[in-house]
């Protein structure tokens, strides 16, 4: 049986190496359409702050790792799927180590089909976003752009104060630059982080010396001998030498179009990660699951979430019937050593209660969320050792009974929440 996975991401990596254990005498081919080894893309900030090589974005380090494991790694973009031929139609970018040849006139045949493709950058329609300088931050070809083109004394204006926004912020301030942040929402991360932890965010970047702009539209981008120059909507230009579009991601599922691959923001799935077509699966970034608590669907463009999907995914292309009990949606962000995180309903549910916590001197903020006596979702901001009993407090949907009135009043009490009541499920 051949295996073919579109996506050599951290999903499509494990779900190919899952595969190989499960199925030792199948053929596993990996489609990946960048010239690199399978690397991480929550590297790349660490890359150009200098704290690691290209070769430390690597997901696996041995250089003959997927030769040995006989994964055949091929540099190809899909064009298209063929779901009633069970083919996919390549662009082919030729083989990544040992392989032979895989195709006949561009199309590669497969038996089951994993489409890991991730997500690609959503630019925001704003004239002038192609001219030259303007650049994105998603790749290592990327990366290398901004290296070559920001140092010290650069003036970097980034569009987004997202989740990627803010995870590069220190990369390109530790390159030296000027940096300008523009947000068009009404606070930084308004996506994943509630007010309260979001102002301390704003007010912790500003304190390493970024300007932060929220609130604020660009609307035009001009270029001329000087630089570039950005007009946003409340009137103000900026004058910079770089700008780089950090305003997010969206599915990487174009070439799908006519199919039959049901589709809507991502890529439909049921809890074995099977889409609508016969053996065709999906997993990770591009997907649109179902939540585990609300049995809503969403994109939660997350590693953690990547993983599990991958797994659940190659297991069942494997033969052995797998379920998912749902996505999480966990958001977890490193803004210049400030590590926040929220889960689950952060926003609150209707009808529920909520307890917060800020300590704003001391950068720390605790938000809870309550549907029932049951832990719906959670913010942390500072508070790093709460995170895992949080996860496990949402997931698990224990009934807190009587622990609930005490987390509404101290809600730093979460660690004897879960012992107690853990103890008292068991």
């Amino acid at each position: 049986m051949r295996h073919v996975i579109i996506g050599n991401g951290p999903a499509g990596v494990i779900a190919a190496e899952t595969l190989r254990a499960q199925r030792p005498r199948d053929d596993i081919v990996l489609l990946g359409d960048e010239p690199e080894p399978p690397y991480s893309r929550m590297a790349i900030p660490y890359l150009l702050s200098g704290d690691i090589g290209e070769a430390g974005t690597y997901l696996r380090k041995g250089a003959d790792h997927f030769a040995r494991l006989r994964i055949t790694l091929r540099q190809a973009a899909a064009q298209s799927v063929n779901t009633n031929a069970r083919t996919v139609l390549l662009s082919d970018g030729g083989l990544l180590g040992d392989g032979g040849a895989l195709s006949d006139g561009g199309v590669l045949a497969y038996d089951r089909l994993l489409l890991a493709t991730g997500s690609s950058p959503a630019d925001p329609p704003i004239p002038g976003i192609d001219q030259p300088g303007v650049l994105t931050c998603w790749t290592l070809a990327d990366a290398r752009k901004i290296a070559q083109s920001v140092q010290s004394g650069t003036r970097v204006l980034q569009l987004g104060a997202g989740f990627i926004g803010c995870i590069i912020m220190e990369s390109i301030t530790a390159r030296g630059a000027a940096l300008t942040v523009v947000e068009m929402g009404d606070r930084v991360v308004p996506r994943m982080m509630p007010p309260g932890a979001s102002a301390l965010i704003k007010r912790w970047c500003e304190g390493k010396g970024v300007r932060i702009l929220t609130g604020a539209k660009a609307t035009r981008i001009d270029r001329d001998a000087s630089g570039l120059h950005v007009k946003l909507e409340h009137g103000e230009t900026l004058d910079v030498d770089i700008v780089i579009s950090a305003t997010g991601v969206r599915p990487k599922i174009g070439f799908l179009a006519g199919s039959g691959i049901a589709t809507q923001t991502g890529i439909l799935v049921d809890d074995r990660m099977r889409t609508n077509a016969a053996d065709v699966y999906a997993a990770g970034d591009c997907v649109e699951a179902v939540e585990f608590a609300t049995e809503t669907r969403f994109v939660n463009a997350i590693q953690l979430n990547a993983a599990d999907q991958a797994r659940i995914a190659a297991l069942n292309m494997a033969g052995r019937p797998t379920r998912s009990q749902g996505a999480l949606a966990v958001n977890v962000l490193d803004t210049f050593g400030l590590i926040s995180a929220s889960f689950g309903q952060w926003q609150g549910v209707a009808g529920g209660d909520r307890t917060e916590l800020s300590d704003d001197s001391a950068f720390k903020y605790l938000r809870l969320e309550f549907d029932g006596d049951v832990l719906a979702g959670a913010t942390s901001l500072g508070l790093t050792e709460h995170v895992g009993v949080i996860r496990g407090l949402i997931q698990s949907r224990t009934r807190l009974g009587p622990w609930k009135a005490r987390l509404m009043r101290d809600p730093t009490q979460l660690m004897a929440a879960y012992l107690a009541c853990a103890q008292a499920a068991a």
